[in-house]
């Protein structure tokens, strides 16, 4: 016995996939169909050091601060205060502007898409056959446009 592991969307390419399986000789007892449910936790902003997602709300800042550092000790020469006080003064507006950027990006913008883009759960579709059958159940799988394929004997 050979089983073959394939992950789909849910969609109608996926339905097509079960049921020519069916056609070709493959029992519907030896299809089984897991699917995968959607993260219900919103992502996070600040990451822990061990859960990180590759998003920063430093980045943008760290370069507008930098910007605004220079900026503000060049003009800071013909200010009352001094080009030091003026750089550190740029350095805080600019790290704070660039924060507030990312944060409004990733909280408004960003969720919005996700929420308009509607992605729906991955499908885990595993498939029981003989193994004179496994490499036409792999055409069907990646010819309805699977995600990945494992295959193991048993």
């Amino acid at each position: 016995m050979l089983q073959i592991f394939s992950t789909f969307e849910h969609s109608a390419s996926l339905e097509l996939a079960i049921s020519s399986l069916e056609k070709n000789g493959v029992n519907k007892e030896r299809i089984f169909a897991v699917p995968l449910t959607n993260r219900k936790a919103e992502r996070r902003l600040f990451d822990s050091t061990h859960n990180e997602d590759g998003i920063s709300l430093l980045s943008t800042g760290a370069a507008l601060g930098t910007a605004f550092a220079v900026v503000g000790a060049s003009v800071g020469f013909r200010l009352a205060w001094g080009p030091i006080y003026w750089g550190l003064i740029g350095t805080a507006g600019g790290f704070l502007l660039g924060f507030l950027i990312d944060w409004f990006y990733y909280k408004v913008i960003k969720k919005r898409q996700h929420l308009l883009r509607g992605k729906n759960s991955e499908v885990i579709l595993i498939v029981e056959c003989q193994e004179d059958q496994g490499d036409l159940v792999e055409h069907i799988l990646w010819h309805h446009f699977a995600f990945g394929l494992a295959r193991i004997q048993s």
